[in-house]
């Protein structure tokens, strides 16, 4: 085995390798979007997010202090279920709290706390009472917020854009629909919800903070949570 493979239970007929991808993939653990890192196999078209390729087999979370979250392959019982950090539907693997019944994509289980690239910094909270830029509602799932306190995005809304922007890769049929050679990130156009009041300069700096943290919650929420992932997903989104 090399040092860059491992054998994992969901493919036990081939090795999977790990990489780096610009281009969005659909993970088979979580079905959930990825890009960044990955373990892959070429042979099959098999591709696993980090955080679904090596998962801990039980986790807690500070925003569950009395739960403890084991990780399941699929979903428990025969009921639909949904995330509690971003609200969409659970159907592959999953961080699972027993006693509470509460559960966590593999991704969202390890969003981070705090996104830092230096000049924008995010706090990852359960629930805040300021609305959000992109629907204009409070509470609702899980939001970053920006240091200042003037942004604030829910992880349920940014699943919804890529959902939006990437119908086909959640959604398409076959090998030939299933991968995209080229992504569209989802537009800023739209996203901020609140009107300005402000000065044209003091605007266009509230809307490239905005853009930033957009990047990097994206980027987080596809399981690559990196300054480097953060700069790919800016790319893509200006070619929107």
């Amino acid at each position: 085995m090399k040092y860059n493979e491992i054998s994992h239970f969901s493919h036990p007929q081939h090795m999977l390798k790990s990489e780096y991808t610009e281009v969005p993939f659909k993970c088979d653990g979580c079905k959930e979007v990825g890009i960044g890192s990955r373990y892959r196999c070429f042979i099959c078209d098999f591709d696993l997010h980090m955080h679904c390729a090596i998962p801990s087999l039980s986790i807690s979370h500070p925003f569950y202090p009395k739960c403890s979250f084991q990780f399941l392959s699929r979903p428990p019982g025969d009921m639909p279920r949904y995330c509690n950090a971003c609200e969409k539907d659970v159907t592959g693997f999953v961080y699972h709290c027993k006693s509470c019944g509460f559960d966590l994509h593999p991704c969202c289980a390890k969003l981070p706390t705090v996104l830092d690239d230096g000049e924008v910094k995010l706090y990852l909270y359960r629930k805040v009472s300021s609305p959000c830029h992109r629907c204009g509602r409070k509470g609702r799932s899980w939001s970053y917020r920006s240091g200042c306190k003037k942004y604030n995005l829910h992880v349920a809304c940014v699943r919804e854009m890529l959902v939006e922007n990437w119908h086909e890769l959640y959604f398409g049929r076959g090998k030939g629909t299933r991968k995209l050679d080229s992504g569209s990130i989802p537009s800023l156009k739209n996203t901020l919800q609140t009107p300005h009041r402000r000065s044209k300069g003091k605007v266009k700096k509230c809307c490239q903070m905005a853009g930033l943290a957009l990047q990097f919650i994206i980027s987080a929420v596809l399981g690559d949570p990196t300054s480097l992932i953060a700069g790919v997903i800016g790319t893509l989104m200006s070619r929107g």
